[in-house]
């Protein structure tokens, strides 16, 4: 037999053997992603579910139950908040979920626990001393909320690509936390003082503070967002440090105001927590517009060297003049055109965040191919919803 001899017949032919390897190989990350869903749903849904139970033991269900209705109101309230600051470079939809499931499941049943610990180990094991109120849930409960940003940066790092990204993630985390917080603290309201209770509590902790938590933890976001970009090592290690120890001195600040405010609680709360919240909403707008300013600076190099116009440059780096650029699609192509537009929009966002990372010193082959791919398919999407446009106005111009 000429061309070598044939492998055995229990082995597989070498070509079909390779194939199946390369199968095998790309099979490896989607099971790889559906086991890490899979450890992440049991996990969840554990602390979820013994956490709701530790509630339900103490405030009774109906209280539970009450709880949980009204507390929907915080994530009504703050989500969308998030969700409006990331819409220049939205955050994949897993991430954002693990930031509010990790601070609603994990953090709330951990914070339960080590609260309980360590006011035990100062002397103060009753749940409403002021000991344990700013010395111990303060640091125990940002510490907690942190970890969900900081997990995603030491896995995902290449999701998180600057402040405003480190910001969004750490408020989720937070406003899992105070859903769940609120439920606990609604249903013993309940319990203690009946529908009185109840809504005395939803009003100063849903109504008048739904952003508390938040307003602590994106401290911490900062400090992420700054490792995530930062080229020098001790400020990739500190900055966290430095944002954690900002949203500890926060959240003391506020529990100790709301502690000494028994006799005039509205006064501090004008003084105090006012002012707080109007910091958060200054800071949440200042790192939209940077990332605006952020966006026009790295395409602006691709309108110098053709890919882009400046005037699509200017577009894409200003939300209200995106939302027109995509009415207008609508309005000369229909949906087809506008979801070419908004497709258009999103792949600009994700260049001018993969060009910054480039010019950070983050390159390597699949970066460049990943630039590639957007640019062509941003150019792609662009000859969509003009050709769509120009094919309408021809068709509208041929019944006239």
């Amino acid at each position: 037999m000429t061309g070598g001899a044939m492998p055995p017949a229990h082995e597989p032919m070498p070509a079909v053997r390779a194939v199946r390897m390369r199968s095998l190989a790309s099979r490896r990350p989607v099971l790889r992603r559906w086991l890490l869903i899979a450890v992440l749903t049991v996990v969840f849904g554990f602390c979820g579910v013994l956490m709701l139970a530790l509630v339900g033991a103490t405030a009774g269900v109906t209280g539970t139950v009450l709880g949980a209705v009204l507390s929907v109101v915080v994530v009504g309230i703050v989500v969308p908040v998030f969700l409006w600051v990331d819409r220049f470079e939205s955050e994949p939809a897993g991430m954002l979920l693990f930031a509010f499931l990790w601070g609603a499941c994990v953090a709330t049943l951990g914070a339960a626990f080590l609260n309980d610990i360590g006011g035990y180990l100062l002397g103060a094991a009753d749940e409403g001393n002021p000991l344990v109120a700013v010395g111990v849930a303060p640091v125990v409960e940002e510490v907690l909320k942190g970890l969900a940003p900081f997990l995603l940066l030491l896995f995902r790092r290449r999701e998180i690509d600057g402040i405003l990204d480190g910001m969004v993630y750490a408020g989720l985390a937070a406003c899992g936390f105070a859903f769940v917080e609120d439920i606990l603290y609604l249903a013993n309201g309940y319990a203690s003082a009946g529908e009185d209770g109840l809504v005395g509590t939803f009003v100063v902790r849903v109504l008048m503070s739904p952003f508390a938590h938040p307003m602590f933890t994106i401290c911490t976001g900062v400090g992420i967002g700054v490792a995530a970009t930062s080229r020098t090592a001790l400020v990739r290690w500190t900055a966290p440090l430095i944002g954690l120890a900002c949203a500890v001195t926060l959240h003391s600040l506020w529990n100790a105001a709301a502690v000494v405010s028994s006799g005039g609680w509205l006064v501090v709360y004008v003084v105090v927590q006012v002012p707080l919240f109007l910091m958060f909403i200054g800071l949440l707008v200042w790192a939209r517009r940077r990332e605006a300013s952020m966006i026009g600076a790295q395409l602006s190099p691709y309108a110098d060297r053709g890919w882009l116009t400046h005037a699509e440059v200017a577009m894409l780096s200003s939300m209200p003049e995106r939302r027109y650029a995509r009415g207008w699609a609508a309005a000369h192509g229909g949906a087809p055109s506008k979801q070419q537009m908004h497709e258009f929009q999103d792949a600009a966002s994700e260049l001018a965040m993969l060009r910054a990372r480039l010019n950070r010193g983050q390159v390597d082959e699949q970066a460049l191919g990943e630039e590639r791919a957007l640019l062509d398919l941003m150019s792609q999407r662009r000859q969509q919803f003009l050709g769509t446009a120009i094919y309408r106005k021809f068709e509208v111009l041929g019944h006239l």
